[in-house]
């Protein structure tokens, strides 16, 4: 069917579209109020004026839809799938870091705790976001100290011969051993991480109170010591957290930056009335975003009875065409250019499509979202969304709370996007203008994004090479300090696997050096990391854990995609910004490791291949073989030399047979 004739047949009703490219690829994803009216609008011969909107009217050869009951349902299905179909010529969230949560792996029979940046539906708790980022770190870090559940990647589905360091330093109950814990002591002390971090302090508090008293009453005076102080641990954060939640509201505040096609946006998170931490967003080749149908999307306008930080009549504020201008242009209520007047001077940039796009892939499907989001724009669906998140935010929540998007045009608030700008200037400065981080950010975003134990100072990066399996080759190259040291690096010949068997080669040479560190009783580098994906990074472990070496950090980053994988939390690779400086080093260190694979491999390629010939000469070996080219340098002047000159080298009855051999 044409496709105008296929928009004729679209029904009135709300829900979101999808446009298809002669590959059947979906090339945008919107939602509308009237599917037909909203879709039939791009082919209005206005429309075509617009980039963006031409390049997709050109480019699309069909479109599908999906009907729905509300605007509602309608957003929430567009942001899905906008994430499931990244859609070209949709905004897509790219972000550099996304904060943490506290994971509690309640499907397993000896569950532990982890941070984790991804959310998964794997029958674990997830806790979070944690602002800032070290704040789920340092409840980790609480937890191991004081309920003893361990974030160890031991394999606990079995027993082993001996705990880990964790242990005996008292962080770990120790189920990895037969017989050092019980399933129901291993369990209340997971009950009790579950009370503390779901926020329910007087449940912990009380049932660790009755705990102390029966072991005080049956003399167990040392376990009655460890629940007095946990309860002591438990009542001071209590403590904090009313302090903190007295002075004031939580909040998200966003400000940004465009220039020359690039955007930078910042995001302060406000908790308890203070700034706790900054997130920044980055877009290079911004899409063209949607115009026309909510071109005034960026006027801010108050919605008769609604909560708002914004102008209005009653505030004795004149709403003229003026003012409506200037704050379409992004000035402020005074009239003076506000930080985004240089931006919006570029007529590809729309703040209001951008900030509905942004909002709706940040909050929908969160378990989190703070009572008050303040904006520099408005938008179309402002006030679906804000119903969709309220009605999400009850659905968590015992005390259900109306959720606010505001668009402050003056005050206390303004000055906080304003500041949010001004931070969004300088990251686009540093992004952008490629201001270089220092050595210790780039070692401290490397311990935080890999969830290292301290700050990695040696990284040993491994390799294997070959063709079709002949001449299997392994490298090892060190990163330590801030730069790669050479006179470290190792090359190893694969002695035990035949054919093409990059896993079990993995295994041999990670076993070959850590067992040679273990006899020379030398430590283990900070990281191992391996170049390849989830089979290389299983095996490493596999060659760690036959030497009995636990709980040592352990990473692979996979070709292509270059996504990384850390062990023990495999199903939530890591996707950095190909702009982080913690991605470029990681490539530098894996690029370094391959290269020196490569050329220890065509190193012996070449020696083999040189020397199949001489092999076929009978009375030559392999020995004499190797000194004829150590001698000669090449097979062309071994086959140029005369009978004399080999003689040098070899017996005069082989030379003479080399010779004969050539001029034949």
């Amino acid at each position: 069917m044409d496709l105008l004739k296929k928009i004729r047949t679209i029904p009135t009703e709300p829900g979101v579209y999808l446009y298809k490219n002669a590959e059947d690829e979906v090339i945008y994803v919107g939602k509308a109020k009237n599917l037909r009216s909203r879709v039939a609008s791009y082919f209005h011969e206005g429309r075509w004026e617009d980039a963006k909107t031409g390049s997709l009217v050109r480019e699309a050869v069909d479109v599908d839809y999906i009907v729905v009951a509300n605007n509602k349902e309608a957003l929430a299905l567009e942001n899905n799938l906008i994430k499931q179909r990244k859609p070209r010529f949709n905004i897509l969230l790219r972000d550099d870091k996304t904060y943490p949560y506290v994971k509690l792996t309640l499907g397993e029979r000896w569950p532990r705790v982890f941070v984790t940046r991804r959310l998964r539906k794997d029958g674990s708790a997830y806790y979070g976001p944690y602002f800032p980022a070290n704040l789920a770190y340092r409840i980790v870090d609480l937890i191991h100290r004081n309920f003893l559940i361990p974030s160890c990647k031991v394999d606990l589905t079995r027993f082993h011969p001996r705990p880990c360091l964790q242990y005996y330093i008292k962080r770990c109950l120790g189920p990895c051993v037969q017989n050092l814990t019980t399933l129901e002591a291993y369990q209340e002390a997971v009950r009790d991480v579950k009370l503390f971090l779901e926020g329910r302090p007087t449940d912990l508090s009380r049932s660790l109170h009755e705990r102390m008293e029966q072991a005080a009453a049956a003399e167990e005076y040392e376990r009655a010591a460890r629940y007095r102080d946990l309860i002591s641990t438990v009542e001071q954060l209590q403590e904090r957290q009313r302090i903190a939640a007295a002075e004031g509201d939580d909040a998200d505040v966003f400000g940004y930056h465009c220039e020359n096609g690039m955007l930078a946006v910042n995001l302060f998170h406000m908790r308890g009335g203070r700034v706790v931490d900054r997130r920044e967003f980055f877009w290079e080749d911004l899409p063209e975003l949607e115009t026309g149908l909510a071109a005034n999307n960026d006027v801010a306008t108050t919605a008769p009875g609604r909560p708002s930080e914004r102008s209005s009549p009653s505030a004795d504020v004149t709403t003229n065409t003026d003012e409506t201008s200037q704050a379409a242009l992004g000035m402020d209520g005074r009239g003076r250019p506000s930080l985004h007047e240089s931006e919006l001077a570029d007529a590809a940039f729309h703040p209001g499509e951008f900030f509905s796009a942004l909002l709706k892939q940040l909050y929908i499907g969160q378990p989190y979202v703070p009572r008050n989001l303040y904006v520099p724009v408005d938008f179309e669906d402002r006030e679906a969304l804000e119903d969709l998140l309220s009605e999400q935010s009850a659905d968590k929540s015992v005390r259900a709370t109306r959720l606010h998007i505001f668009v402050p045009q003056r005050g206390e608030k303004r000055s906080l996007i304003d500041l949010a700008g001004t931070n969004a200037k300088q990251s686009y400065d540093q992004r952008f203008r490629v201001l270089k981080p220092n050595a210790k950010a780039i070692r401290e975003e490397l311990q935080e994004v890999l969830t290292l134990p301290e700050l990695p100072k040696r990284i040993e990066c491994f390799d294997i090479s070959h063709i079709q399996g002949a001449e299997t080759v392994a490298s090892m190259v060190v990163w330590e300090d801030g730069k790669m040291k050479k006179s470290d690096y190792r090359k190893f010949i694969i002695r035990t696997v035949e054919g093409v068997d990059d896993f079990a080669s993995m295994r041999e040479v990670v076993t070959r050096r850590y067992k040679r560190v273990q006899q020379e009783e030398k430590t283990m580098p900070s990281l191992v990391l391996i170049d390849g994906g989830l089979g290389q990074l299983h095996a490493a472990a596999e060659a760690l854990e036959s030497l009995e070496i636990i709980n040592q950090p352990l990473a692979a980053i996979a070709k292509r995609e270059e996504l990384l994988y850390v062990y023990g939390q495999e199903k939530d690779p890591i996707a950095l910004d190909h702009h982080s400086p913690v991605l470029h080093l990681i490539q530098q260190i894996r690029d370094e490791a391959h290269r020196f694979a490569v050329t220890f491999h065509r190193k012996r390629r070449q020696m083999r291949d040189r020397s199949t010939e001489l092999l076929e000469i009978p009375g030559v070996g392999e020995s004499t073989t190797r000194r004829l080219l150590e001698h000669f340098g090449s097979l062309q002047a071994v086959r140029q030399a005369d009978a004399a000159a080999l003689s040098a080298v070899v017996t005069r009855t082989q030379a003479e047979a080399i010779s004969n051999h050539f001029r034949k």
